[in-house]
């Protein structure tokens, strides 16, 4: 089904008359298809639709919620949602979003919305060919994988909020598998966009493959301390985990270890960390919030410095602050919380920025890792960490060994506030990107 924004504002209307004071109906489906390929043939091919809507009202500061997949049955969805508001305590920091002009950003892709079965599998094909075609020694994949995804958003409330969006997004992944002697070795890549030209199948398979080759002949370097790189998509898997210390509901909690820290130096001055709704093919980007708020970006650190949290409407007037279009929902039977857009890391000076290729040399001595097993376990609260890494050791600025079963361990704060430099090469996987860091005097141990 599909569900025009005119029809959700008689929904709206029809949860004022029944008793609201204030009401929403949240819409969302999926247009999904995903592809797995094994030995150059399909091993599994989905292609689905889903889609439904929710009730959300407020009545004498209390709130209601229910949800459907039937259209038909709205009356009982507000009728539930009106009951269940009955029997919780009142709060009076419930908001909806004002209607508000939504942002301008680039998220529709008209050769994703039109590509059939037979273009998926051919493209996830592509995938798992490039990555035995880039060396002899991998002997094995693991899931190479192609998803295609159309999805429609309509948010209507009775503060005059009435809007529908489209959607796309595609995205490709392996896990390729290196053998030498008794020796085993795994790389990884993935590449995810709105727009299918910016994905690139065939590379993903061949980054995959260099990856788990570059590791064979592992070994152990005992425990020293030493400035390390940090690949970027152990950048990203860091900053993931760092990302919840920005919703304002987790500091509102006490759950951030970023309370009471606003405007005070967190990290290293050398970084920004913005939050942007905006960004053209960005996976997190669209106009709106999945409350109607207009999405923007967001500084969140400058120069090191602490400068804003996210906010839904809720928090938002919990806090005394204003929203920042950061709403997010898990699907249409999900009630809104507070998530990211596109989070990233940026240089505070792109002009100091190292081009990629001269990181090693920049560096010089040191450990370039380019996995970290279990980066998720850092507790989000005192940030404390310790995790099993893999990587390069670097000597003279040259690739000396592939180094095996090395602990990093540290503090989230800390291990930021010693980055050295940035580099050229930022990359998001799904919402979160970063570039490489050079980070200074880090503990590994064996």
């Amino acid at each position: 089904m599909s569900l025009d924004p005119g029809i959700a504002g008689e929904i709206v209307a029809r949860a004022l008359r029944n008793g609201a004071d204030h009401a929403e109906v949240f819409y969302k489906s999926y247009r999904n298809t995903s592809v797995e390929i094994r030995d150059q043939a399909v091993e599994s091919l989905s292609s689905s639709f889903s889609s439904g809507y929710s009730v959300r009202v407020i009545r004498k500061n209390r709130l209601g919620f229910s949800f459907s997949t039937d259209i038909g049955k709205a009356g009982e969805a507000i009728k539930r949602a009106l009951e269940a508001s009955e029997s919780v305590d009142g709060d009076p920091s419930l908001a909806m979003a004002p209607a508000s002009p939504s942002s301008e950003v680039r998220i529709f892709d008209d050769a994703i919305r039109d590509m059939n079965e037979d273009d998926a599998i051919r493209m996830a094909m592509q995938i798992e060919k490039a990555a035995y075609d880039a060396d002899s020694r991998i002997t094995r994949v693991r899931k190479p994988a192609a998803s295609f995804t159309v999805s429609e958003t309509v948010i209507a409330n009775s503060c005059g909020v009435a809007a529908r969006y489209e959607a796309t997004s595609c995205s490709a992944q392996i896990t390729a598998v290196a053998e030498s002697a008794a020796e085993s070795q795994t790389g990884w890549d993935y590449m995810g966009s709105r727009f299918l030209n910016d994905i690139s199948f065939e590379q993903v398979g061949r980054t995959a493959a260099e990856s788990a080759v570059r590791l064979l002949g592992s070994r152990n370097i005992g425990g020293r301390k030493t400035d390390v790189i940090l690949d970027s998509a152990v950048s990203n898997d860091f900053l993931g985990v760092f990302a919840s210390s920005f919703s304002s509901d987790a500091v509102q909690k006490g759950k951030s270890l970023l309370a009471d820290r606003l405007h005070t130096r967190i990290i290293s001055p050398l970084i920004n960390i913005t939050d942007s709704g905006l960004l053209p093919a960005g996976l997190g980007s669209k106009p709106l919030d999945d409350e109607g708020f207009p999405t923007q970006a967001t500084s969140l650190v400058k120069e090191g410095v602490l400068r804003s949290f996210l906010f839904n409407a809720y928090t938002a007037n919990k806090g005394k602050a204003a929203s920042t279009g950061n709403a997010v929902r898990g699907g249409f039977s999900s009630l809104p919380g507070v998530g990211v857009t596109n989070l990233f890391i940026e240089p505070s000076d792109v002009s100091s920025c190292i081009p990629r290729d001269r990181l090693f040399s920049t560096l010089r001595n040191g450990l370039y890792i380019v996995d970290a097993m279990g980066v998720h376990t850092a507790n989000p609260i005192s940030g404390d960490f310790s995790i099993g890494v893999t990587g390069l050791w670097i000597e003279n600025g040259e690739v000396a060994f592939p180094v095996k079963e090395a602990v990093i361990s540290g503090n989230l704060l800390d291990f930021f506030s010693k980055v050295s430099a940035l580099a050229d090469d930022l990359r998001f996987y799904g919402t979160v990107g970063s570039p490489s860091l050079i980070i200074s005097d880090i503990d590994v141990s064996a």
